[in-house]
């Protein structure tokens, strides 16, 4: 850095060299740092990335371990005949059901497609399926609807990482 910054002819005095050959080699001084600079910032970059996968792997764990349980009982179908227990008319499984009531914060236990079908519900339907009030039913579809917004966002920023690292030209 120090010899690119030196005036050229100063430069080329001291090193009893021609003032072209000076530009030469400042030019070429300046393509090393510009090249170590682009390094620094491919580093950066790949540390982001791997940060991103690793987030990425315990969000994936995360959603892998409700399903590693038995499950009791499968989704409810509408067969036609008309009911009057909600519970049984709900589309969430038990499982589901288990974990929203018992949970301090159920949204971040329950995999993305359990997460849209608590926003799918209607909140007078599941406030009953879990005996709580519609205001708490409401605000459970809430935080689940901004747990799923996170996960998509992330997704995103995956997306746009790997896109990112797959246009750059790998350096010689």
């Amino acid at each position: 850095k120090v010899l690119i910054d030196v005036p050229r002819s100063d430069l080329a005095e001291e090193l009893a060299q021609s003032e072209t050959k000076i530009q030469v080699l400042q030019d070429t001084l300046q393509q090393v740092l510009d090249r170590r600079e682009e390094e620094r910032q491919s580093r950066q970059l790949l540390q982001l990335y791997l940060e991103a996968l690793k987030t990425e792997d315990s969000i994936l764990s995360k959603v892998a371990e409700p399903k590693a349980a038995p499950r009791r009982a499968m989704d409810v179908v509408d067969t036609g005949t008309s009911s009057t227990d909600t519970s049984a008319t709900t589309a969430l499984r038990d499982q589901v059901l288990a974990a929203l009531k018992e949970k301090p914060a159920p949204e971040l236990c329950l995999d993305s497609q359990d997460l849209e079908l608590v926003l799918k519900e209607d909140a007078a339907a599941l406030a009953s399926a879990l005996g709580w009030d519609k205001q708490r039913a409401g605000a459970l579809q809430e935080a689940c609807d901004q747990e799923l917004s996170k996960r998509l966002r992330q997704v995103q920023t995956l997306h746009s990482l790997r896109s990112t690292s797959k246009g750059k030209k790998t350096l010689p």
